[in-house]
């Protein structure tokens, strides 16, 4: 009822507007012509009475004689007619005037009362514009595919990203904004645009560790998980800052596990644990310790191992069986051992794995296990996620990444949630 009556009140406001300026225009106007007619009466009167005076006066003084002085009075009579003729004459003229003008304040007053209706007619019902945008949002949430969900996912961030586009055009020395700007274009797989705004970032407040750090966290996934000259740079100047950083050592102890440097990655990732620094997921960096020690054989802490069964035993657990075709076996027999990767990426064209294992050629066939404990990083892993892309890759030069040479297998939408084994048959060479 409430927005019925805002309607009404705004379209009586724009009646109002249109109709002003005619009835101003028409009262104002009467008033005009009726006081300039009073006046212009008024005169003409006294003007013929002083006039009517003065030749009475010249006739009784002999001035003029009686035939001058009938024909005075007859032209002074004529003149006050002739007054009254013409003044009686414009009245007609204005309301011609007033009667054209109106068409217009009509004209407007009907295109808005149609424009309207037609408008609460194109919006649908009373029903549907009470309801707003959250709450039809609310109720569809529960009926929304996982692709749905997905696509709504990157229609938030690039909102998001627009917003904050936004808002740094406005204020471009907002050092907080960059950075967070920077790791949305990341978990975007924007890389470039990423780097772009951590310097942003680096331009206003100078070089930190954290901010090297990010830096070369965007570049290394730019070059396919691979550390390269300008990535090592990039790593050597944030550790010469802060041994401690979390970006860095988070890096390093990924592409660590990676390369099944099982040591090295738990020597980077407890560094952060024990420093202790805000912002850091604790949990999900003891998983990955945990998980890497499982890997050596080592035994994990009690406390530690506990921890991980209460909060990292929930989540997906996609159970992969990885094997060789018969002709890739062959050829494969013909030379050294291959570093096989699995891994699992987003539907939505990141190219950062949510999950990964290494495994060797001669190791396979395989089943092996894609879960949180697999995740590259502490915020990009299986439980974000609703559908996974899953690669096996027998790389021929024995780096991650897909590249011409290697032999591999694809699977595509695959729930995060199924429980059946996946095989996956490495049967096709990269070209």
């Amino acid at each position: 009822m409430e927005i019925i009556l805002i309607a009404f009140a705004f379209i009586a406001l724009l009646l109002f507007i249109v109709w002003l300026p005619f009835f101003k225009r028409t009262v104002t106007n009467t008033d005009i012509d009726d006081v300039k007619q009073n006046l212009r009466d008024e005169t003409n009167v006294v003007l013929y009475k002083e006039h009517k005076t003065e030749i009475e006066k010249d006739f009784s003084d002999g001035a003029i004689d009686e035939e001058n002085y009938q024909y005075l009075l007859a032209e002074l009579d004529n003149s006050l007619l002739q007054d009254i003729a013409a003044a009686e004459k414009k009245p007609d003229i204005s309301k011609v005037t007033k009667h054209f003008s109106v068409f217009w304040p009509i004209s407007l007053s009907l295109f808005i009362v149609v424009f309207s209706t037609v408008l609460y007619i194109k919006q649908g019902s009373l029903e549907n514009l009470m309801t707003t945008p959250i709450a039809s949002h609310a109720n569809q949430q529960g009926q929304l595919s996982a692709e749905q969900q997905d696509e709504a996912r990157q229609e938030q961030m690039s909102a998001y990203i627009e917003k904050m586009q936004q808002h740094l055009e406005e204020k471009p020395d907002d050092s907080e904004a960059w950075y967070n700007l920077g790791q949305t274009f990341v978990s975007a797989g924007e890389f470039d645009l990423a780097i772009a705004a951590f310097e942003q970032v680096i331009r206003i407040e100078g070089e930190h560790a954290d901010l090297l750090g990010a830096i070369a966290q965007a570049s290394y996934y730019r070059n396919n998980q691979q550390i390269d000259e300008q990535v090592q740079t990039l790593i050597d100047k944030a550790l010469a800052l802060d041994i401690n950083d979390p970006s860095t050592n988070i890096l390093l102890g990924m592409h660590n596990f990676i390369a099944q440097e099982y040591q090295q990655a738990i020597k980077y990732w407890q560094r952060v644990i024990d420093a202790g620094k805000q912002g850091v997921n604790v949990v999900a960096l003891q998983e990955a310790v945990s998980e890497a020690k499982n890997r050596l054989g080592m035994p994990t802490n009690p406390m530690e191992g506990e921890q991980v069964s209460s909060q990292g035993a929930v989540g997906p657990q996609l159970k992969v069986n990885v094997s060789l075709s018969a002709d890739i076996t062959t050829q494969l027999a013909q030379g050294e051992d291959k570093v096989v990767f699995v891994y699992a990426i987003p539907t939505d064209g990141k190219r950062m794995p949510l999950a990964a294992m290494k495994l060797m050629a001669s190791d396979l066939p395989k089943v092996v296990t894609l879960s949180d404990s697999n995740a590259m990083s502490p915020q990009s892993n299986l439980s974000s996620v609703s559908k996974v892309h899953i690669y096996a890759i027998v790389s021929k030069q024995g780096g991650a990444g897909i590249k011409p040479g290697d032999f591999k297998a694809e699977i595509f939408n695959i729930s995060v949630d199924s429980t059946d084994a996946i095989n996956l048959v490495v049967d096709r060479l990269v070209e």
